[in-house]
């Protein structure tokens, strides 16, 4: 089997964007698609020009990060779904080692582990999401926090038809939003524990800008799943 990926890049003002294109263009796996989403950017977008001739470029009017994907998400033709912010970086075997994963596990969704990295490159943490979570560990995790880096995730594009894009009303926590809805429509995910993404720490980035508006984000999205969330634990086997 040999399942076509879609790789979809949200950008907007990122000058780190042609690192990340790179690295997706640098994939093992070959059955790869490549889609950036330009989100209204002002700055920047000149370091997408080499690459135009091997990826899809869309524009669109400014209106954040789930905007973004549900945009890429449209246009995809993969059987599957990454997404890679414009300041990250996969490495080289990410699609191939979690792709086969899915396909072994008959995964909807994944998620993996991963390096932090500086605005150099260099690492400055290795395999921060930890050792593997059983699934009900998985769920107690959410009632506490976002224990799923989007950036390693893959989703089986179905799955958006199952359960919805994500919620555009949500600047910063539409993963997380999204991750309780799968859980909560009976979706488990396993984990792949392999550092297949490298997260980048830098100061302009907006989880250091806009930390405030994200906690109360975050405790937004817990509240409207809290209760449903808990039953879930209360019922999955430990």
């Amino acid at each position: 089997m040999n399942p076509r990926v879609t790789i979809i890049i949200p950008f907007y003002n990122c000058r780190f964007v042609a690192l990340a294109i790179q690295s997706a263009l640098r994939q093992t796996y070959s059955n790869v698609e490549i889609i950036v989403i330009d989100d209204g950017s002002t700055k920047y977008a000149r370091l997408i020009n080499p690459f135009r001739h091997r990826i899809h470029y869309l524009g669109k009017a400014n209106g954040g990060t789930a905007t973004a994907l549900n945009h890429g998400i449209h246009y995809a033709s993969g059987d599957y779904i990454a997404w890679l912010s414009s300041d990250d970086l996969f490495y080289r075997n990410k699609i191939l080692h979690q792709v086969g994963f899915m396909i072994e596990r008959e995964a909807p969704i994944s998620y993996t582990n991963f390096n932090y990295i500086n605005s150099s490159g260099a690492i400055t943490s290795r395999g921060v999401c930890g050792a593997t979570r059983s699934p009900r560990q998985l769920y107690e995790s959410f009632l506490t926090g976002n224990p799923v880096n989007g950036c390693t995730v893959m989703i089986r594009k179905d799955v958006f038809q199952h359960i919805g894009g994500f919620d555009e009303s949500l600047p910063y926590t539409h993963d997380y939003d999204f991750w309780m809805r799968a859980a909560l429509s009976g979706l488990y995910f396993p984990y792949l524990e392999k550092n297949l993404t490298a997260y980048r720490w830098h100061p302009g980035m907006g989880s250091v800008r806009h930390s405030a508006v994200i906690t109360q984000e975050i405790e937004q999205v817990r509240s409207k799943y809290a209760g449903a969330m808990q039953q879930l634990v209360s019922i999955t086997p430990g």
